[in-house]
């Protein structure tokens, strides 16, 4: 099996904490400020902490409909989320799973430094497009980046 992985990282004057938390709000949040890309996020079974199974079910902006998502890790006391996107047609037919670890670093300034990585579990020998790991990416960033104007918009959230 192929293991491929990408990650990068973006700065924002928000707090770790701030943004951790609105991040255990996904569910909520997302479909709000990323409709594009976000229609709904559904727990189906647990409580929203680790081993949580979600049903998401994406916007007309991305070109595929549906993933579930297992909670591996939700970390507070380091900011971190870990999960497991294991079915739907966001694996593209060419992935086992997709693990995302989501971290927010504190900086000496008090904002935080947002840092994804994604590990793409490929069938087989299969080598995603480089187009394929680009348009993650993006999403993360658009999605991040709305999070962010949603949380300077609304102060006293989160």
């Amino acid at each position: 099996m192929a293991v491929i992985t990408s990650e990068f990282e973006i700065a924002s004057s928000l707090p770790a904490s701030k943004f951790f938390n609105a991040y255990r709000d996904f569910n909520n949040i997302a479909p709000k400020v990323d409709p594009e890309t976000y229609k709904t996020l559904v727990d189906i079974e647990g409580d929203g902490g680790a081993g949580t199974i979600r049903d998401i079910s994406f916007g007309d902006g991305v070109p595929f409909t549906n993933g579930k998502l297992k909670l591996d890790v939700v970390d507070s006391n380091n900011f971190s989320i870990i999960y497991t996107i294991f079915e739907g047609d966001i694996l593209m037919g060419q992935l086992d799973s997709m693990t995302h670890h989501v971290k927010f670093i504190p900086s000496h300034d008090g904002g935080c430094v947002y840092k994804p990585t994604v590990v793409y579990n490929c069938k087989g020998e299969t080598q995603l497009p480089e187009e394929a790991l680009n348009m993650v990416k993006e999403g993360f960033k658009k999605t991040f980046n709305a999070i962010e104007g949603f949380i300077h918009a609304n102060p006293q959230t989160y």
